[in-house]
């Protein structure tokens, strides 16, 4: 597939909500089932940080799962995150649903994903981003595809270009 074209700065700061997958984006899409029933994952610490100075910055942030995880529940209420839907396959639907509530349009919403069932929501968010393993779908969706993988500072990356362009930066 060929490079996207960058994406010019003004696109970038008129984001109000920055909305993601949670498995395959904040995770390296692996989850380990224990012979007790319980799960596991592992997540990035830097994009944690990367999340909680957007909080500080201002920005919405968002994940929207196809499945519904005790793992991603802790995670999401250590790093504050404010609006956490689990269990809805249908991510354009739950976006939109969500960017109207918060009274943000397309243009001001940016999505992270990574599987064919994000792909609608990448398409139609004002930036629409995926990783580089991910399937053909969202890849050809996006307008950005990060350089760091899944699970290993991808967010963080994205978050990066966010508060570069907003007041105090990402000091």
């Amino acid at each position: 597939m060929p490079p996207k074209p960058p994406i010019p700065p003004e696109r970038w700061a008129a984001i109000r909500l920055f909305a993601m997958d949670v498995d395959g984006v904040l995770t390296d899409g692996t989850v380990r089932i224990h012979s007790d029933g319980t799960e596991s994952k592992v997540f990035s610490i830097l994009d944690g940080m990367g999340l909680t100075r957007l909080a500080k910055a201002g920005l919405a942030t968002a994940w929207i799962s196809g499945r519904a995880s005790g793992s991603t529940t802790a995670r999401a209420t250590e790093l504050k995150i404010p609006h956490l839907i689990q269990g809805r396959t249908d991510k354009l639907a739950a976006l939109q649903e969500l960017a109207a509530k918060l009274g943000f349009t397309a243009t001001q919403c940016a999505y992270m994903g990574d599987d064919d069932i994000d792909a609608a929501a990448i398409a139609w968010a004002g930036i629409g981003i995926s990783v580089p393993a991910a399937m053909p779908a969202p890849l050809q969706a996006a307008d950005y595809v990060t350089a760091r993988p899944a699970g290993q500072g991808a967010v963080r990356e994205v978050c990066e270009h966010f508060l570069a362009l907003r007041v105090g930066g990402s000091s």
